[in-house]
């Protein structure tokens, strides 16, 4: 471990002495590598075994999904990588300056973190987005993955690593390997070699790096989204949205897990959501629901637990909870959500200002699906991780959010403190 976090950091110093041109190379010859026939068909290969691996072990079929790839899945990978590769260079920008009294010029100047570490779960697309933010920031990076995609992601990263190797030290990008647990916990205190450390996966593996590691972390991921149905809300719309934001993508954080309704319009909203959650839906797929004993006069489900509202399923199953009013809803986001991100669906301007001021989230939506919370759909080509925390970064992070500053102070006549 030692070894190859040092090497790692010994080849982070290289992309410094790098131009933008030369990172955005980089980024196209990983993109052209991913595209290659050959290197398809060796990462398919691949992830047949993770996925034949998956099944034997009796994963979820919705985490299968979410581990499983297909050609179109990694020429898309590889088209979203020129995406990242337009957008600005940030590296070296002068965020603001100012001369003092004294005659000193001081900027504040944007530079990378040095190296990132990720340790994440099923993805495979994940360890590609890491790199690629990474090396267009200038950072190196260390990829810790799950057991689950371990074949996928060695394919990936020693194509990578053979696209970059005329260009950098292909250390750069570094996989751990292993996978077993001891090696987390190895990688999580070595502070002396990662300077920012990105966990991405369940509630369980967030709060294994908040309770244990040494390496200053940006804590992301767990997803406890819910979708609030206020009282004035546009019916149709409402029932829009809830198939959207459960049923398109059950398995990824931005999926919703709660469904709150305000009690005024249960027989009016219920009904209809109960149709389109046992099939009748675009993506003939059927949500289990479980609810409180108001909700349960209008929907075929089972009786929800207090536990049942603070859980991500990651998976067709929905929550449930009848409330008095949007400040009933508030109250019960705020306690029970993990800070990712919530819905309200209203016409009520005075009821939607109350709920974006009030809810204490990352994204808070009006009138659209919390599905949206992605780096590339907020516009910055891909994203490293959904901070869930308020230091430094919050919601997706895109190139900004991997880069720290440092203060470039210049003199004129060898100033000296009096």
């Amino acid at each position: 471990m030692d070894t190859l976090l040092n090497n790692c950091k010994i080849a982070s110093k290289e992309l410094l002495k790098l131009s933008n041109d030369d990172r955005n190379k980089l980024l196209l010859n990983i993109s052209n590598a991913l595209k290659d026939e050959n290197n398809i068909n060796v990462i398919l290969k691949a992830n047949e075994m993770d996925v034949a691996n998956a099944h034997n072990n009796g994963i979820s079929q919705v985490m299968v999904d979410r581990l499983s790839l297909n050609k179109n899945k990694i020429l898309s990978i590889a088209d979203s990588i020129i995406d990242v590769m337009k957008l600005p260079n940030y590296i070296g920008e002068v965020i603001e300056e100012w001369t003092t009294e004294t005659g000193l010029k001081i900027k504040k100047v944007r530079v990378p973190f040095g190296v990132i570490a990720a340790v994440f779960e099923s993805r495979p697309n994940v360890a590609v987005d890491i790199s690629v933010l990474t090396l267009k920031t200038a950072n190196a990076c260390v990829l810790k993955g799950g057991k689950e995609a371990i074949n996928t992601n060695k394919a990936l990263v020693n194509i990578m690593k053979n696209a970059i190797k005329d260009i950098i030290n292909p250390n750069v990008i570094t996989l751990i390997e292993s996978t077993d647990r001891s090696a987390t916990d190895e990688l999580i205190r070595k502070k002396e070699y990662i300077d920012l450390l990105i966990p991405r996966g369940s509630k369980r593996l967030i709060n294994y790096i908040v309770e244990n590691s040494k390496v200053p972390y940006i804590e992301t991921g767990a997803g406890n989204c819910s979708l609030y149905i206020h009282k004035d809300a546009d019916i149709e719309k409402a029932i829009k949205v809830a198939i959207n934001a459960k049923i398109q993508r059950p398995s990824v954080c931005n999926a919703i897990e709660n469904i709150l309704v305000d009690e005024d319009i249960l027989d009016k909203f219920l009904p209809k959501l109960n149709d389109a959650f046992n099939g009748n839906n675009m993506f003939n797929k059927k949500i289990e629901i479980r609810a409180d004993e108001k909700a349960l006069k209008y929907v075929d489900g089972f009786k929800a637990t207090e536990e049942d509202y603070y859980t991500e399923y990651n998976d067709y199953i929905v929550a449930i909870k009848t409330v008095k009013n949007v400040d009933e809803a508030i109250f019960f986001i705020n306690e029970h959500s993990t800070k990712h991100s919530e819905s309200i669906i209203t016409e009520n301007m005075d009821a939607y200002l109350k709920f974006v001021n009030e809810v204490d989230s990352a994204c808070v939506y009006h009138n659209a699906s919390t599905r949206f919370t992605d780096g590339g759909e907020f516009g910055f080509g891909a994203e490293i991780g959904i901070s869930t925390t308020k230091l430094h970064a919050r919601g997706p992070m895109g190139l900004k959010e991997i880069t720290t500053y440092k203060y470039i102070i210049d003199g004129k006549n060898g100033e000296c403190r009096k």
